[in-house]
């Protein structure tokens, strides 16, 4: 694999058992990098490893007064200079196309799994964590990849200058030997607990990591309410215990250099001593024990990389265990069976919700947090059972039953078919960056146009303010570039135009996730208007609370605990219901209690005036003195 082929056609598909496992799939995906990689390294270390042969060739052609030999020992090492150059520099290009190609298959497979799971992913995962794993964990499982080519070639010359020294000369050679299994493996005792300090280290850098992207995220809200000081000093405090655990961390690592400094200089003392000893008694040459010596002390080279793939792995392990949280998340529960896009009623079976086939639904919940798992079931993603706390349920216990499109599972159809069936827009929508013409450009019908659709959405002020900061577009606000997120414009400005693009991609059936959530009440309501008048004929379903937006709606439904509790329109539900005023008036446990079944009869007792009227009461207090 060259690095002007990626990206992959296809990355394949991943071993998300365990960070480990998930490593080795990495690995054997580069088999050849890998081979290749480690070829140029075997000829880089062998290279070095000859050096001390023709050193002490050398010498002892000196010491014989031998001219020729000694211009050998030249040529010698000037061939193997030329070796080394060539070889250390197509080790470093391929182990850095292993890296590079690696880091590019892993943020292939996150992209992938973000297209393939949508707003359920940041639901399911941190937002932090996910930028976490596609930043900084990706640098380091490439680290790893690229580093185990290099420990195998370094292992593999030191095996064979060990064999080397015990053939050329069996006296010092298997000292040599013996001693060799001791340096590579002496600070293997260390290595669990240097792990251990270096997960600790990752993590905490991680949850800084995803503090200060959430901060970064929230900076203008935490400025309006005067909060950017607190999570600022909260940002600290997490950044400076990342500080001592990466102290903590070093010191051990530092702790394993040094001893991999110390025992090679203990086995060189004993080495040199004994030598001596012998090449005083004459029964070795001098330049045998140079060549011994220099072997001996070149071998302190390769024996670095054991340390560095101790090191990769300990850090590459936990940031390949986050990815695999990441790319274990599924959409589907069971395999893909119908490959076109189904029309008619979308029912979920696990609520009992249904929202008919061309009508506007509007689903009222009291939970927040059960709106946005039931929008992203209606969206197809299959999700494990949820207390009523909102916990995940055991893993082993079966998911919910899926949502159905015209009686056809939508976690049943191919991932393109069911985006272009049923599309959900969360809360919180996110926009590219570009210009607003590249923003609505997305797959449609081609029944609605943009213009119509920020017009639904009440986008004017929005084109206004985009054609005044255009400097270079002619005042042409399609051409005017969109910030990163859209920082450039305010909350509301933003949530129009996403639900803009999502009118413009004209499924056949939108649900909302609080669509009007960020514009005031007068912005609401035409909104509201908007969305019904161009969504005519197709399914739509919002979820809110807003009576504005309910009032329009066709059905209403009220969700409580799970489960559909009511059906109806917005003023009979408002009428009939006392859990459903309690949630669209904000009404208090207490006053639910003090209005008990009066409430009822007073406001069946308004008849059809009180219907007139009903979308703009607000407060109870209201009700009962109109009644």
């Amino acid at each position: 694999m060259h690095i002007r082929d990626l990206p992959y056609s296809d990355p394949g598909d991943p071993d998300v058992r365990s960070g480990p496992r998930f490593l080795l799939w990495l690995g054997r995906n580069q088999i050849r990098g890998q081979l290749t990689s480690m070829s140029w390294g075997l000829l880089h270390q062998c290279s070095i490893a000859g050096l001390p042969l023709a050193v002490g060739f050398a010498v002892q052609s000196v010491v014989d007064r031998s001219g020729g030999r000694l211009a050998l020992a030249g040529g010698m090492i000037a061939v193997l200079g030329v070796l080394i150059a060539v070889g250390d520099t197509m080790l470093h290009r391929t182990a850095v196309t292993n890296w590079i190609t690696a880091a590019a298959r892993v943020q292939q497979l996150l992209a992938r799994k973000t297209a393939e799971l949508g707003s359920a992913l940041t639901r399911r995962v941190a937002a932090g964590e996910v930028v976490a794993v596609s930043t900084g964990d990706v640098e380091k499982i490439g680290w790893f990849v690229e580093a185990l080519s290099r420990f195998v070639a370094a292992a593999a010359a030191l095996v064979i200058i060990c064999v080397g020294l015990v053939l050329y000369l069996p006296s010092l050679g298997v000292l040599v030997a013996l001693a060799m299994p001791l340096l590579a493996l002496g600070v293997l005792p260390l290595l669990p607990r240097a792990t251990r300090r270096a997960d600790i280290q990752r993590e905490k850098a991680g949850k800084a990591t995803e503090l200060a992207s959430d901060t970064v995220a929230g900076l203008r809200v935490l400025r309006g309410i005067g909060g950017e000081e607190l999570f600022l000093g909260r940002y600290r405090r997490a950044s400076q215990e990342v500080r001592k655990a990466a102290v903590r961390s070093a010191r051990m690592w530092s702790l394993i250099s040094a001893i991999q400094v110390l025992l090679p200089g203990v086995l060189l003392i004993s080495l040199v001593t004994y030598g001596a000893a012998l090449a005083r008694d004459g029964r070795i040459e001098v330049g045998q024990l140079v060549t011994v010596y220099s072997a001996a002390t070149l071998m302190l080279f390769p024996l670095r990389h054991f340390e560095e793939i101790a090191m990769a792995y300990s850090f590459s392990r936990p940031s390949a265990q986050r990815a695999v949280r990441v790319l274990s998340l599924n959409r589907v529960a069971r395999p893909s069976t119908v490959d076109a896009a189904p029309a008619g009623d979308l029912y979920d079976p696990a609520t009992g919700l249904m929202a008919p086939e061309g009508l506007f639904t509007a689903v009222v919940c009291g939970d927040p947090d059960e709106a946005g798992r039931l929008a992203d079931r209606l969206g197809g993603h299959a999700q494990p059972a949820v207390t009523q706390e909102g916990e995940a349920e055991d893993a082993a216990a079966p998911a919910l039953p899926s949502v159905l499109l015209g009686g056809v599972p939508l976690d049943e159809l191919e991932l393109e078919a069911a985006r272009s069936a049923v599309l959900v827009q969360d809360k919180d929508p996110v926009l590219l960056s570009g210009t607003l013409r590249e923003l609505l450009d997305v797959p449609s019908s081609g029944r609605i146009a943009a213009v119509d659709a920020l017009a639904a959405a009440q986008c004017g002020d929005v084109l206004d303010a985009l054609a005044q900061a255009s400097v270079d577009t002619d005042g042409d606000p399609m051409n005017t570039r969109i910030t990163e997120r859209g920082r450039s414009l305010s909350g509301g400005q933003r949530q129009r135009l996403a639900l803009a693009r999502s009118l413009v991609t004209d499924p056949e059936a939108l649900v909302l996730d609080e669509p009007t959530s960020a514009v005031d009440s007068h912005t609401e309501a035409r909104v509201a208007e908007g969305i019904k008048a161009l969504r005519k004929d197709r399914t739509t379903v919002a979820f809110a609370s807003s009576p504005l937006l309910l009032d329009l709606a066709d059905r209403v439904a009220l969700v409580h605990g799970g489960t559909v509790v009511a059906v109806g329109t917005h003023r009979e539900l408002l009428r009939d219901e006392p859990l459903y005023r309690a949630v669209v008036t904000r009404e208090t446990d207490e006053e639910i209690a003090a209005a008990g079944p009066d409430m009822s009869e007073a406001l069946s007792a308004a008849g059809p005036d009180m219907d007139e009227d009903i979308d703009t009461i607000g407060t109870i207090e209201e009700i009962e003195e109109r009644a």
